[in-house]
């Protein structure tokens, strides 16, 4: 990112400099669903983010610029919100009137926003969005930075400004990741433990299959009513089951006739998704990849089969990965119907890699996917160079 740029912009937008934040997209490693339902989860902050440079109003409005959109819009902080416009400012005004919930009133802010978190790719471009703007409207208003609540302003933005409900993941990931490091989250204590992953004999690599996940929104909102329905069922027998992460298979064996075949499988793959998430936490712990990478592989079967949001082109991706010698593990990550998978390549077999994947998704789909390399970056900050 042009940081110096993007401060030359602003000065000649708005007349004087800038301060200069930014909020980082994610990648999961394993633990997809289980957030929502108090679960574990281990996501990574990658080395691509949104920026915000912003300075301080005299007033309630927030004028917003999105640079890569060539589009711009005011929110006057002391009128009526306004909600579900489909649009890039339902996140920039849900996280202020969110903030403003959490942290008490904002001052008004100008401030122009830029991204080189790929957007639509599930590397949660929406989250990244919201911590930055929440990360700058509290520096710029000068109030103290709690970043569990700004994480929880930005999920709340998320949920009754944009209409998906979603888990804590990735605004934590966004607020609390550290370079070099991937985080195990208890997503019901919010017990954060940093995970060494790293290593020079190691390449991450997400694949993007450029399909737009038009259903995402609507049946991420479903599975969660789903995984809510078994919740209901389990807890007549069961008081002590207030989410699936107090559930066990055995629980579910035991009703599964009453849960039906479909949310019997929901419920399914969160419980052992919790599993695999935690096991795989020990494994990088003593950096057994062959075991996490197969714990992977794992993950992806079941969000196919039993959670049911994978798709054609991220189960090919899935299945070059698996044919490729030097290959730990690979799995779609996000919430799927599109998006990308993340794959732990040995350094010496990235080109081979690189050279299957490209070939047999062309072969098959007629398009080229995006191939990135990430690194684990750091949680949301002020750019002070």
């Amino acid at each position: 990112m042009d940081v110096a740029k993007l401060k030359s912009d602003f000065a000649v937008k708005f007349g004087r400099g800038p301060r200069i934040f930014r909020a980082p997209g994610r990648v999961n490693l394993i633990g997809e669903h289980t957030d929502y339902n108090d679960g574990f989860v281990m996501p990574f902050a990658i080395d691509r983010a949104t920026f915000v440079a912003g300075s301080p109003r005299n007033d309630r409005k927030i004028e917003a610029v999105a640079l890569d959109m060539n589009a711009a819009a005011t929110i006057d902080l002391n009128g009526l919100p306004q909600k579900l416009r489909k649009s890039w400012i339902d996140y920039v005004e849900g996280t202020a009137r969110s903030i403003e919930d959490k942290f008490g009133e904002l001052s008004g802010a100008n401030i122009i926003i830029t991204s080189n978190v790929p957007i639509g790719a599930g590397l949660s471009s929406s989250a990244a969005l919201e911590t930055s703007v929440g990360f700058a409207l509290l520096s710029l208003s000068s109030i103290d930075i709690d970043r569990e609540q700004l994480a929880f302003a930005a999920q709340k933005a998320e949920h009754e400004y944009a209409g998906t409900m979603s888990g804590i993941m990735d605004q934590f990931a966004s607020s609390f990741c550290q370079k070099g490091n991937a985080m195990l989250l208890d997503c019901r204590s919010l017990v954060r433990t940093q995970i060494p992953f790293e290593s020079p004999d190691v390449v991450t690599v997400v694949c993007n299959t450029k399909v737009e996940h038009s259903l995402a929104s609507s049946e991420y909102n479903k599975r969660r009513e789903e995984c809510e329905e078994g919740v209901r069922i389990l807890q007549k027998h069961q008081p002590e089951v207030t989410a699936l992460r107090d559930a066990t298979l055995e629980m579910l064996d035991a009703h599964r006739n009453e849960l039906g075949d479909i949310v019997y499988r929901r419920c399914r793959h969160v419980i052992r998704e919790n599993e695999r998430t935690v096991k795989a936490a020990e494994c990088l712990r003593r950096h057994d990849l062959a075991e996490a990478g197969e714990l992977m592989f794992q993950s992806h079967e079941s969000l196919k089969d039993d959670y049911e949001v994978s798709c054609p082109e991220l189960d090919e991706l899935v299945e070059i990965a698996r044919s490729v010698e030097g290959v730990f593990g690979s799995r779609m990550t996000g919430g799927g119907f599109g998006g990308c998978t993340v794959s732990l390549v040995k350094n010496e077999n990235l080109s081979k890699f690189e050279e299957a994947i490209r070939t047999g998704y062309k072969n098959k789909f007629g398009k080229d996917p995006d191939i990135y390399q990430f690194h684990a970056a750091d949680g949301a900050s002020e750019v002070t160079a």
